[in-house]
């Protein structure tokens, strides 16, 4: 119990141990416990779980056009249900452009109380002071360290392997389309692993009916259902 819940003390352990049908002086108690320095910190990964449901993180990838022009897609991620909440695509991605998104992202009151974002230059100044005016929490990670941001990090990969990779983007409507069908199929249909192999939209188990196809982004990927 002492290794497992670092901000319990003798007291609370003493207690647990007597509901537990140990019957031990709490100076026993005492005595056995983990020595620690200090108040225990929070790990990352368990500030992330803890608190995931008021999570969102934000990153930007490059899509390269037929042309070779960059195009800079932003997304902003659920940590509660992995959900893809907002994607925006530009060239140019500014802080007033960042701000922009994040305002349109989320109404007043229902934005997260934390954003995990990396410390790209430009999340600047302008885009800092909207969050905060939002009630927001900003979370930069620290430098170098893309795991800290790991669940957006995995979902661009993922667009990357299962979408952008496959398709030869136009340009900037082009893009929008594209990851608009792509996140409609990732919301709502396609299952994960961490969400016990449901989608982020809760996708209902249909037992009953004929089973229909539909396909996705010309057949990359397809949609099952039950009629």
């Amino acid at each position: 119990m002492s290794f497992e819940n670092p901000l319990w003390g003798a007291p609370h352990i003493h207690g647990e141990l007597l509901k537990l049908g140990f019957d031990v002086a709490q100076s026993t108690v005492s005595k056995y416990m983990v020595p620690r320095r200090g108040r225990p910190s929070q790990t990352w990964k368990t500030f992330l779980h803890n608190h995931a449901d008021g999570i969102a993180s934000i990153d930007l990838f490059v899509v390269l056009t037929i042309a070779f022009e960059q195009l800079f897609a932003f997304l902003i991620l659920g940590h509660g249900r992995r959900q893809l909440l907002w994607f925006a695509v530009t060239r140019h991605p500014t802080a007033e452009w960042l701000a922009r998104q994040i305002t349109e992202a989320f109404p007043w009151e229902k934005a997260p109380t934390y954003i995990v974002r990396d410390n790209d230059r430009a999340f600047g100044s302008v885009f800092t002071r909207r969050i905060q005016a939002m009630g927001i929490r900003d979370r930069p990670t620290s430098f170098r360290s893309p795991w800290q941001n790991g669940h957006v990090e995995r979902l661009i990969g993922s667009i990357r392997r299962e979408c952008t990779d496959h398709l030869i983007v136009l340009n900037e409507e082009h893009l929008r389309r594209i990851l608009a069908k792509f996140s409609a199929y990732y919301n709502g249909w396609r299952p994960h692993v961490s969400l016990g192999k449901d989608a982020p939209d809760r996708r209902p188990i249909e037992r009953f009916g004929d089973i229909v196809v539909h396909a996705i982004l010309g057949g990359l990927h397809h949609r099952y259902a039950r009629i």
